[in-house]
């Protein structure tokens, strides 16, 4: 897969890195959302394949000319973004790389 990975990394209050990985972008009422995912490097980890991924959403603000801020929805907003993110028949997309 010669696709290109969109990454960002978040470090928390502690220093400590956690590196996402953006699946989608959404615009919604005038805003930018992202869908992203905790980052594997090595997908042969031996990990359960059926094991459900745990996905985030974030507002994404510009920040300066080439940055970009990723700050957190409420929960209602979130569940309203999922809703639209699953009717683009989004899972339907990674089923289709495996």
């Amino acid at each position: 897969m010669d696709e290109e990975l969109d990454l960002v990394v978040f470090e928390d209050d502690a220093g400590n890195e956690l590196t996402m990985e953006v699946l989608d972008y959404l615009a919604y009422e005038g805003k930018e959302y992202a869908l992203l995912t905790e980052y594997v490097e090595d997908e042969d980890d031996d990990g359960d394949e059926d094991e459900p991924v745990e996905v985030f959403i974030m507002e994404v603000r510009p920040v300066g000319e080439d940055q970009e801020e990723f700050v957190e929805v409420d929960e209602e907003l979130a569940q309203t973004l999922m809703k639209i993110f699953e009717s683009n028949d989004f899972d339907e997309i990674y089923d289709d790389e495996e």
